[in-house]
């Protein structure tokens, strides 16, 4: 089923991702799991949420940093390391989210493009351009998509 991106809610909407998450660093499966949320907001490409306990041991390291969100709140940063391979704030979580996302508390996103491979069931995604959101593209899903060079004023 294809989805197009300006279909999607605004405010956005919190879900279950229904595929299978699977994302690879350094050569390792850092997360492979059936138990991940997805955020959707209009104009943007799905953001995937993992649970904390999904990633492999030692992966997730705290790191400097904080942004905010007006839909989710307050986010901290995470490097993630694996294989020899360090990503640096190359994930984030709302230890706090707020009242309509508290089912993201701690769960952790990335940047696909920071990556070395990000899965949807068997479908390697696509980062989405820009990297200021994170968004994990598919073939099913259609645009234009917000966060590539000139669309932050969308």
């Amino acid at each position: 089923m294809t989805e197009n991106v300006w279909d999607y809610p605004r405010p956005p909407r919190l879900e279950p991702v229904g595929r299978r998450v699977r994302i690879v660093l350094g050569g390792v499966t850092i997360v492979d799991t059936d138990d991940a949320l997805r955020v959707l907001e209009t104009s943007h490409p799905p953001t995937v949420y993992v649970p904390p306990g999904a990633f492999a041991d030692g992966v997730l390291q705290d790191a400097d940093g904080s942004s905010y969100c007006e839909w989710k709140g307050v986010a901290r940063y995470h490097d993630l390391a694996a294989g020899g391979t360090t990503a640096a704030r190359a994930g984030w979580s709302y230890p706090r989210p707020t009242k309509g996302f508290l089912d993201l508390r701690d769960h952790v996103s990335v940047y696909p493009s920071r990556m070395e491979a990000c899965y949807l069931d068997e479908e390697r995604v696509q980062a989405q351009e820009g990297d200021f959101y994170g968004g994990w593209i598919t073939d099913d899903l259609v645009g234009p998509f917000k966060g590539g060079p000139g669309t932050r004023g969308w």
